[in-house]
């Protein structure tokens, strides 16, 4: 299948049913009077999160999704029939962006999550509601009101908790078939990996964590070259990131060199991105003389400078891999207690996260070529409550 991770869709909302003009009319009964009903109001539409979906493909091919319109009301004070919602189905993960005002209307993280992105239309009014002692025979309706319509940006990322980064070829694809079940290609060669792949690495019955392997990068990457940075942006729902680095590349390169050059694309694609935790994780040790990898170890270390964790694993011959997820788990599952309990840490989670979506609502602006519509928010028919979404959770 496919993997499409950015989608442009259209939702329109149904429009409300008119209300109905009508009087009574039956035998023996003169002068009977308005009895017009309601129309029925129109369907909304509503995006929901659905872990069966792990890409966007769906809406390259439909691009348009419109609610049910409401029926007109009826003589004797029958309402018409309410248009039926929309759910239209999208992968856990979904950034939901209005192309008009780039404003980010709601991140789905979790199944079952619903977010009205439509309202559907008010019903019109039947001639029944304007009776009044001084006028017996209103022939007055109100039309329904038109649905809400939107140009809708979905932009996924993948949901993982641990991302693994580094060069083309350093043996990220390895790792990730090493430490879980997933099976992306791997090969001999560069940009073997080119879609994000999910793994979810298993320490017992109910320990386990979701790692995610993205496309490597390479110098220039900012500015377009290789793939450039558009996978990168899977890895900011991470909590943690893997630096994996060659030790022994096969060109003969600098293996500072190039984790410098990641370090540096980091910076350039998201700040907030390169202050996330990451670990050094030295791979292919493998390929050198047994007598030599704990100098080449120490001289890498020593030369980036480098003051937080680091690894040294073999991903082919899963050395060290035990010790590494190991680690990782226990991290993990300390910075959720952190988070559970300590106000300043859930805080500061959320200034990141809130960081990073302005980040990517800035890389939109820039991919369009305009930015957000400013908010008066002096005007009158300003309110803050317009722009509170409301999440359901689906039954």
């Amino acid at each position: 299948m496919q993997f499409v991770d950015e989608a442009s869709i259209i939702v329109e909302a149904g429009k409300g049913g008119n209300g109905c003009l009508s009087f009574r009319r039956e035998k023996y009964v003169p002068r009977g009077g308005p009895d017009g009903g309601d129309g029925g109001h129109g369907g909304s539409v509503y995006l929901i999160g659905d872990d069966a979906l792990n890409t966007l493909i769906d809406f390259k091919y439909q691009r348009f999704y419109k609610a049910q319109n409401g029926q007109p009301g009826m003589g004797r004070q029958m309402s018409g029939r309410a248009g039926d919602d929309l759910h239209v189905k999208v992968p856990v993960g979904t950034t939901v962006i209005d192309e008009d005002t780039l404003e980010v209307i709601a991140d789905v993280t979790e199944i079952g999550q619903v977010v009205p992105v439509a309202q559907g239309g008010r019903r019109g009014l039947g001639n029944i509601h304007f009776k009044s002692s001084t006028n017996r025979a209103p022939r007055r309706t109100t039309p329904g009101t038109e649905g809400e319509r939107r140009t809708l940006r979905l932009e996924m990322k993948v949901m993982a908790d641990v991302g693994l980064l580094g060069m083309p070829n350093a043996g990220k694809s390895t790792l990730i078939r090493s430490v879980s079940a997933a099976k992306p290609k791997v090969a001999d060669y560069p940009f073997t990996t080119l879609v994000p792949n999910l793994g979810v690495v298993k320490l017992g019955q109910y320990e386990h964590f979701v790692m995610a392997d993205v496309p490597g990068l390479i110098e220039g990457a900012s500015e377009g070259a290789g793939l450039g940075l558009r996978f990168l942006k899977h890895l900011t729902r991470t909590r943690l990131l893997f630096h994996v680095v060659d030790v022994a590349p096969f060109d003969g390169s600098d293996p500072v060199a190039a984790a410098e050059a990641i370090i540096h694309e980091l910076g350039e694609f998201s700040p907030a991105l390169s202050e996330l935790p990451r670990w050094l994780v030295l791979n292919k040790l493998d390929l050198l003389p047994a007598e030599e990898r704990e100098a080449v170890v120490d001289d890498i270390v020593r030369r980036l400078g480098w003051e937080g964790p680091a690894f040294r694993i073999s991903a082919i011959s899963r050395d060290g891999t035990d010790a590494l997820v190991q680690a990782a788990y226990r991290w993990l599952t300390e910075q959720r207690r952190l988070e559970n309990e300590d106000e300043e840490a859930t805080e500061r989670a959320r200034e990141m996260r809130a960081r990073m979506e302005d980040e990517a609502v800035a890389r939109t602006e820039a991919r369009l070529g305009r930015k957000r519509k400013p908010v008066d928010e002096d005007d009158d028919d300003f309110d803050d409550d317009d722009y509170d979404v409301e999440v359901e959770y689906a039954p």
